[in-house]
């Protein structure tokens, strides 16, 4: 399919069912959304004969996709950016010692339990999976996503300092995520050689901070050349052209482009663009890259309901990616607990607290894309079919029941 007629498609789409959700059924936009988008797969699936037209394209239109690398090179860089350009920085601030310790310790406490809970409970039913990849789907799956977080979180009546924490999670565990991902995956192509914790540190240096470095870097280049002209057009260009760069030099040097471009969209939100004292030239870009956010998350929320198409769905997958959704909130609670008492002066948190970050600890299009990213083996449509209906759990269900445990919990332990 032409890449412009796959372009105009998702477009056409995603503009039609923010339309239907907006004028009738009235979700949360990115919810609403992938509701519509994850019917119209199933139709597609199960009444394609009835309407072969339709499911033929709706079908040629997913596969022409490789969602994977649209998310993970092209779109993810300009959403976070976007996430952290408005993001308050005082206030991350005051809780980074505890985000950092979330972000990196709470996702290997979950990704061990996850894996070592999910391989028992198959054996225990007869069902042969090798340990590694019980770990490789729990490092997919337990770092949350800083996409649908900043998606959702926008209408959530969350108090300002768990807001802080798990939008501040949300941007930074993608480094140790990726690392565990990457370190398991190559353990699980080559048994023999077996899990390396040197090769893993190097990788999440490399990584991790290699990331942070460009992007504090081309952020820095890019404020200067902001700071010096008073053409807000060119200010926006920038930012752009900011974005994209970074996305780029990311992939060549093997760094994070998330923790790229969060860094840099950090520091521009930190730093005045123009030196004029009334000049309203931060406001302004943060308005439209907030536009483009909204845009850029509906059709992503389109895009993953539309990958249903391909997916290869069966009873025992469906158990099973019902079964991880217990086990990967209880993982949460656990990976949030654990560094709740290592930090617990920094972070302050309670019972309910810890209730609304385990309810709120969303997973969204990035662990859908790393595990369309697998390599075929035995065992890639059941961690991907697994991962798909955990996600479209925790965006659906836990994402419209979010607001409704705030305010219970909130007003009941008076947290404010």
């Amino acid at each position: 399919m032409d890449l412009f007629v796959i372009i105009t498609s998702i477009f056409a789409i995603a503009s039609l069912f923010s339309f239907i959700n907006a004028r009738y059924i009235k979700l949360p936009g990115v919810i609403g959304v992938m509701i519509m988008a994850i019917l119209t797969s199933l139709l597609t699936i199960f009444a394609g004969k009835t309407f072969p037209r339709v499911s033929g394209f709706i079908s040629e239109l997913t596969g022409s996709i490789d969602f994977s690398k649209t998310l993970l090179d092209v779109m993810l860089g300009f959403l976070l950016f976007a996430s952290a350009l408005h993001f308050d920085i005082k206030k991350l601030k005051n809780s980074l010692s505890g985000i950092m310790i979330i972000s990196t310790v709470g996702v290997v406490i979950s990704t061990l339990i996850f894996g070592g809970i999910l391989h028992y409970l198959l054996t225990t039913f007869g069902i042969e999976i090798p340990f590694i990849y019980c770990l490789l789907f729990g490092a997919l799956i337990s770092p949350t996503d800083a996409v649908a977080v900043a998606a959702l979180l926008k209408r959530s009546k969350m108090p300002a300092r768990l807001e802080t924490i798990i939008s501040g999670e949300s941007l930074f565990n993608d480094g140790i995520g990726l690392v565990l991902f990457v370190s398991f995956l190559e353990v699980a192509q080559t048994p023999d050689k077996g899990f390396s914790f040197l090769e893993a540190g190097q990788l999440f240096g490399q990584e991790v901070f290699g990331g942070l470095a460009l992007g504090l870097a081309m952020g820095w280049v890019a404020f200067l050349m902001m700071r010096s002209i008073k053409d807000f057009q060119t200010v926006l260009m920038l930012s752009i052209t900011l974005v994209m760069v970074i996305s780029v030099i990311s992939g060549i040097l093997h760094v994070s482009i998330p923790l790229a471009v969060v860094a840099a969209g950090l520091l521009l939100s930190s730093k005045s663009i123009s030196k004029e004292e009334t000049s309203e030239f931060n406001q302004y870009l943060e308005k439209i890259w907030s536009l483009m956010d909204e845009l850029l998350n509906t059709i992503l929320f389109v895009m993953i309901g539309l990958q249903m198409v391909i997916m290869k769905f069966n009873l025992a997958f469906l158990w099973i990616g019902l079964a991880g959704i217990v086990i990967l909130l209880l993982a949460r609670a656990l990976s949030i607990i654990a560094p709740v008492i290592l930090v617990r002066r920094s972070l302050k948190l309670d019972y309910s607290s810890i209730t609304i970050l385990t309810w709120g600890g969303l997973r969204g299009g990035i662990s859908v894309a790393m595990a369309l990213s697998l390599p075929p083996s035995s065992y890639r449509d059941m961690i991907l079919s697994g991962c798909f209906v955990i996600v479209v759990f925790s965006i659906i269900v836990q994402g419209l029941t979010l607001n409704p445990l705030v305010n219970k919990l909130v007003k009941d332990g008076d947290e404010r």
